[in-house]
């Protein structure tokens, strides 16, 4: 067996420690959690809102991601809870047609051990022996979020745990990619491992439309394609910046038959991109588009075909990248030179965020070198065609043999594409191998 070794990212500070943490001590395990009081923000599971759940007479549509995100985690900032600040990182766009975003960011290579992953599957069994996020410490957490009940959504500042809730913890990421990176752990007492199903995803969905901002997306990385951690767990940030992927065009895929029966979800294809992938958007209802989604994940877990997922436009367009870096990293067919650049093309980097780790890397970026690290990412033609195919099939859709639909520019209504680069303020207190 090929084996890669990687040096993952370091998401908690605890993710070091020599011994677990044992009970009394304040963590997210069974020990701790169940006699604990987190604050707890309740959306309106029932409504399906394009925006923020509350109403116009009740807190600021921006309360969630202004007052609680963001607000919590620059007061987790202050308290020198994260590895370096991410805030003093330099970033720029990079020059060329695409506006590729390189940000320079030595601590996320310099502040971590080395570790060996010895992942060769997409599904894998949770191992409580290694890292999880049951071990992160609560000063870490900044809320719980789930489904609330009555149609409004609310906020409590402390609210139990209990013995028999097993909460989705919103927590910072120690070693952050950008301004307000942090981590969804759904049920995280459960010990789920990295694997999409309809439920979680579903509620990844929900917590980038109460953001309500096209600045503020998640994005899920599979087994396989550089999550290190083998704790289910969505990421997310903000950046006011469009991502190149946002801008791309992309080219609707016709439907024979079996749309209606998906709620009006729109696919298409990504075109004129380094890595070949699949937008999903629209929908009658946020449970329609998730289900068809997630359905197409659980399609590539299952055909051990690592991906990475983006959730835009507040949750209501999300690409899909099937990937093969791993593999072919393995079987030495990347060159060099970008392997000497340690960037590991997950998510963020896919939709056009480089984070680079080295100063000389940084200031000789360019949109031909961002390209071709993204290609390596990329399937084949044929191999797309074929993975797309498995997709169609799983969520019970042919497409038509009929002349494709014409491209469809991205229409930059959420946006202003000539934007700085800033962060948000507030005024309120891995690696693996996978063969096919």
């Amino acid at each position: 067996m090929m084996i890669l070794k990687r040096i993952p990212t370091v998401l908690s500070n605890y993710q070091e420690a020599a011994e677990p943490r044992r009970c009394g001590r304040n963590c997210l395990g069974k020990c701790c959690l169940p006699i604990s009081k987190l604050p707890l923000y309740a959306f309106n599971g029932d409504a399906n809102p394009r925006n923020s759940s509350f109403g116009v007479d009740e807190t600021p549509p921006d309360f969630f991601l202004n007052s609680l995100l963001l607000a919590q985690w620059e007061d987790r900032m202050s308290r020198g809870l994260f590895r370096y600040d991410v805030t003093a990182c330099e970033t720029k766009v990079i020059p060329g047609e695409y506006g590729f975003i390189a940000q320079l960011n030595e601590g996320r290579h310099l502040k971590k051990r080395p570790t060996e992953f010895l992942i060769d599957r997409v599904l894998q069994p949770f191992d409580p022996a290694k890292f999880n996020f049951t071990k992160v410490g609560q000063e870490e957490v900044l809320l719980c979020f789930g489904a609330g009940e009555g149609g409004k959504a609310c906020f409590l500042e402390s609210a139990p745990v209990g013995e028999d809730n097993s909460p989705n913890v919103v927590a910072i990421n120690v070693s952050p990619i950008e301004y307000g990176h942090v981590l969804l752990i759904p049920l995280v007492l459960d010990h789920l491992p990295q694997r999409i199903d309809p439920d979680s995803f579903l509620l990844a969905l929900h917590m980038a439309v109460e953001a309500g901002s096209p600045y503020f997306r998640l994005g899920y990385n599979s087994l396989g394609a550089f999550a290190t951690i083998n704790h289910l767990h969505f990421q997310a940030y903000f950046l006011s910046m469009p991502f190149p992927v946002e801008r791309a065009p992309t080219q609707r895929v016709p439907i024979a038959k079996g749309l209606l029966c998906h709620g009006g979800v729109k696919i298409s294809l990504l075109l004129n991109y380094p890595v070949r992938g699949l937008v999903y958007e629209g929908g009658t209802s946020l449970k329609d588009l998730s289900d068809v989604v997630s359905k197409s994940c659980m399609c590539l877990q299952e055909n051990n075909i690592p991906f990475n997922v983006l959730i835009s436009d507040s949750g209501w367009r999300i690409f899909l990248f099937p990937q093969c870096y791993a593999e072919k990293q393995a079987l030495g067919e990347v060159s060099e030179e970008i392997l000497e650049t340690r960037v590991n093309p997950a998510v963020w980097e896919i939709s056009g965020h480089m984070v680079l780790k080295r100063k000389k890397d940084f200031e000789e970026a360019t949109e031909q070198y961002a390209w071709r690290l993204l290609a390596e990412v990329s399937l084949s033609e044929a191999r797309f065609k074929e993975v797309k195919d498995y997709i169609f099939g799983a969520i019970g859709l042919e497409e038509s043999k009929k002349e494709n639909i014409k491209l469809e520019e991205k229409k930059e209504t959420s946006f202003q594409s000539s934007a700085p680069i800033v962060r948000a303020t507030c005024n309120l207190a891995e690696g693996c191998l996978v063969l096919q």
